[in-house]
């Protein structure tokens, strides 16, 4: 086996999770998907101005992976882009609501993770040699 293949992790890349959010996945998924592929600070702006609940949660967590990437791997903030953002199911808090008759219907209330992962974006090389 080859002793460089064993960590398949990028170098370039910086992470944050919020393990407990009060949202369903399903409310979760459409909010990360619009995030994946912008710059950071756009993200941050669009995340703002969203006027889904969960929002907050998501601007806080994507803000603390930039600065993540700022203090510990001194990454230039203006360059970064959400590489990948996830969720996934955690704990469901078991409710009942009393019904007629003296019967009693459940209430969910599921728990959500978030994951982040930006990553630094290269300046590529025009063919006539400048920066783009």
């Amino acid at each position: 086996m080859n002793k460089n293949k064993k960590n398949n992790i990028d170098l370039k890349t910086v992470r944050a999770v919020n393990k407990n959010i009060r949202s369903s996945t399903r409310k979760l998924s459409p909010i990360l998907k619009s995030i994946v592929g912008k710059k950071a600070d756009q993200a941050i702006r669009d995340l703002s101005f969203s006027e889904k609940r969960i929002s907050k949660d998501i601007k806080k967590t994507l803000s603390s992976a930039v600065a993540n990437a700022e203090n510990n791997y001194q990454y230039d903030i203006d360059k970064l882009i959400v590489k990948e953002a996830f969720c996934g199911k955690q704990i469901i808090m078991k409710r009942f609501r009393a019904r007629a008759k003296g019967r009693a219907s459940p209430i969910m209330k599921p728990y959500s993770n978030v994951t982040i992962i930006l990553s630094e974006k290269k300046q590529e090389l025009k063919q006539d040699g400048t920066k783009s």
